[in-house]
């Protein structure tokens, strides 16, 4: 991987954000010339400061609909490769801003696309979608790539319909004969891991609760069922999805889940009891709220072909998941310096596939 990155020029949309920041921070160790786009950070603390970006690539804050700014920043930096997470990311938020919400996870990635098709240096583009991109039924078993799009909150509408810009995009005009880069899309479940702030957002909820004076973490939905990863379980995908595209496009540029093997899914009670040891602190109150908006009940993903296709697995299981998230922010809590602990974690997490 090193050796692909070093030297290479990269742009990340949304790198203040938390699966941003990690990923702007990994492809900066890997020796990548980094340049990103996205809003300014909307939590304090948060890992785009607590990592200091700023002094390790050529980062911009701006809306991804802002075209000039991005136009100006592509120009600039041409990169070869673009991964796209910039996104309004959040399903309690987007009830109450659902134009904000399709604007930037729909319109922004025609906004990208349109600007990337005028730059002849790119060669890959990821886009990263949701795992609720799917019409939830509350199917048991994983969703697979070829199942329906849909969604009931607009967060998961406005990914849904992201996937569908991203292939008309594709096929309108990144195609033989037409612009050269090839364009995947990557629909990830749920991730958690050290540096997350954010509302409404199981981690950072947790610890917020167990940090705070009270030590209560409470829960509204305990019984929810999700595909939890680490962080760097999807970035390292959209990696090898980027490296994919760049070497040997053919039957890449599609739509690809990433997710955790079946048997690591676990209910947000588990979750919360899990790290609430890990930290050594805290206790757990069940808070339901009944005129609380929908969120789905059971989201599953079927991966069978990363694995088969790629040659992608994850390489963290549940409990050590847990162990990396909650070492992070204890880490934090005593007031050590988080550079190289989030650099020991991406190394742990590289050999952990060895």
């Amino acid at each position: 991987m090193a050796g692909f990155w070093a030297g290479r020029r990269v742009l990340i949309t949304g790198h203040t954000g938390f699966k941003g920041a990690w990923l702007a921070f990994w492809l900066a160790e890997l020796g990548a010339e980094v340049s990103g786009l996205a809003l300014p950070p909307d939590t304090k603390p948060n890992l785009h400061d607590i990592l200091d970006l700023p002094k390790r690539g050529r980062f911009v804050h701006a809306d991804i609909n802002d075209r000039a700014a991005l136009d100006a920043l592509m120009r600039c930096t041409r990169p070869e490769v673009v991964i796209h997470m910039a996104a309004q990311a959040l399903v309690r938020r987007s009830y109450a801003a659902p134009i904000e919400t399709f604007a930037a996870n729909v319109v922004g990635v025609v906004t990208l696309l349109d600007v990337v098709r005028h730059c002849p240096e790119t060669r890959a583009v990821v886009i990263v979608t949701s795992d609720k991109a799917y019409e939830n039924l509350n199917w048991s078993w994983g969703y697979r790539e070829t199942d329906s799009l849909g969604g009931h909150d607009p967060y998961s509408a406005s990914k849904a319909c992201s996937e569908i810009a991203a292939a008309s995009m594709r096929r309108a005009f990144f195609h033989p004969g037409g612009h050269p880069a090839r364009i995947a899309t990557a629909r990830a479940g749920n991730v958690i891991g050290g540096g997350d702030w954010a509302e409404d957002r199981l981690t950072p909820d947790i610890v917020r609760g167990c940090l705070g004076e009270e030590g209560v973490v409470r829960l509204r939905n305990p019984s929810a069922v999700r595909p939890w990863q680490h962080v760097l379980e999807p970035l390292g995908a959209y990696l090898m999805l980027a490296e994919r595209l760049c070497a040997a496009p053919d039957g890449v540029d599609e739509a690809w889940n990433i997710g955790p093997d079946a048997a690591e899914n676990r209910p947000v009670l588990a979750v919360a009891e899990a790290l609430v040891a890990a930290l050594g602190r805290g206790r757990i109150e069940v808070t339901p709220k009944v005129d609380a908006p929908h969120e789905a009940h059971l989201l599953a993903l079927d991966c069978a072909k990363a694995r088969a296709r790629l040659g992608w697995r994850p390489r963290l299981d549940f409990d050590a998941t847990i162990s990396l998230t909650a070492s992070w922010y204890s880490a934090w809590a005593r007031g050590e310096t988080m550079a190289p602990i989030t650099r020991g974690q991406i190394a742990a997490f590289t050999e952990a596939g060895t």
